[in-house]
């Protein structure tokens, strides 16, 4: 079976190295599936969890990647992400308690209370997406 080899690294270290036989991500211009001897490609990635296909059998991980880019070659795929993090390094209740601080700032913003014009939405946003990523990772339910 042939494989393509995957590079997941965040500024602070490698998160993932391994031959895998596809995967499939977010970009910034939709989904996305790499497979071995894919024609070169460069794309920004936007805040998700990775699906990493390991073997014939489906055999999936997921990793959760903050956004980032993503070069592709035949026989490399390179992802340079602002963060990511396998399921196992994940802090559950953190993305929890995250993902429910974006929620309340934006539902302070469509209120349209008085604290309201101070909130930053895209940040509020990308901050809810990134602990949804998290969260799809470890495959720990939740409300959107």
């Amino acid at each position: 079976m042939a494989t393509i080899k995957l590079e997941i690294v965040s500024p602070d270290k490698v998160v993932y190295s391994a031959d895998i036989s596809m995967l499939i991500v977010r970009s910034t211009g939709g989904e996305l599936g790499i497979l071995p001897k894919h024609a070169p490609l460069v794309t920004g990635l936007v805040p998700h969890a990775m699906r990493v296909r390991l073997g014939s059998d489906r055999d999936e991980q997921l990793i959760a990647v903050a956004g980032g880019f993503m070069e592709v070659t035949p026989d490399k795929i390179t992802v340079l992400a602002t963060a990511a993090e396998q399921p196992i390094d994940i802090d559950i209740n953190r993305a929890k308690d995250a993902m429910a601080r974006a929620k309340a700032r934006l539902n302070e913003f469509h209120q349209g209370t008085a604290e309201a014009k101070n909130i930053d939405v895209e940040r509020a946003q990308l901050a809810m997406q990134r602990a949804m990523a998290r969260l799809r990772a470890t495959k720990t339910e939740f409300q959107e």
